[in-house]
């Protein structure tokens, strides 16, 4: 059986994760989860798509960057895969984990999408760091130091540091920052 999986980052994305979805449909896909969430955060309908595959299985995503985060990610979900025996297509590059030269095309490819993560984000703080030394650059307003007095006043009328931080939606250490 095949198994899709297709993620879109944010919600605006509508248009990708329906042309992800008639993708995996068109190459013969019975089931496709889908999910609209950053891949940072925890993905539910990855997780249930990991947990519905059973041996014999295929799991399909459109393109390697919908699947994995980073290369360690990527290699503990092809793990799981090889553990449950369990294939991994990917369709904008042709490549089929069922097969020798594909098991090592992914590896190669991982490790080329690594190195162009780690080389973007070098070149952003780089960027970052010149835009700094021009005063472009300030970074985040902060926003904890701005409620400082609404901390000191609420602990004044005996409201504890989680009250506090829930109340004005900021974190714990936050408040002892502006206590101190």
């Amino acid at each position: 059986m095949l198994v899709g999986y297709a993620r879109v980052s944010t919600l605006e994305q509508i248009a990708s994760i329906e042309a992800q979805e008639a993708e995996l449909r068109s190459i013969g896909c019975e089931k496709v989860f889908t999910e609209r969430i950053s891949s940072i955060e925890s993905r539910p309908h990855l997780q249930a798509a990991l947990e519905f595959v059973r041996e014999g299985d295929a799991l399909v995503v459109s393109k390697l960057d919908r699947l994995a985060r980073s290369v360690i990610h990527l290699c503990e979900i092809v793990q799981h895969l090889e553990s449950k025996r369990v294939g991994l297509r990917i369709l904008n590059i042709n490549l089929d984990t069922n097969t020798a030269t594909g098991r090592l095309m992914l590896n190669m490819l991982a490790a080329v999408a690594e190195f162009e993560r780690q080389m973007l984000l070098e070149r952003q703080r780089i960027g970052i760091a010149k835009a700094r030394a021009q005063g472009r650059y300030k970074g985040r307003k902060p926003t904890a130091r701005a409620k400082r007095d609404d901390v000191r006043r609420l602990w004044h009328e005996g409201f504890g540091p989680v009250a506090i931080a829930r109340k004005l939606n900021i974190s714990r250490s936050s408040d002892y920052r502006c206590l101190a």
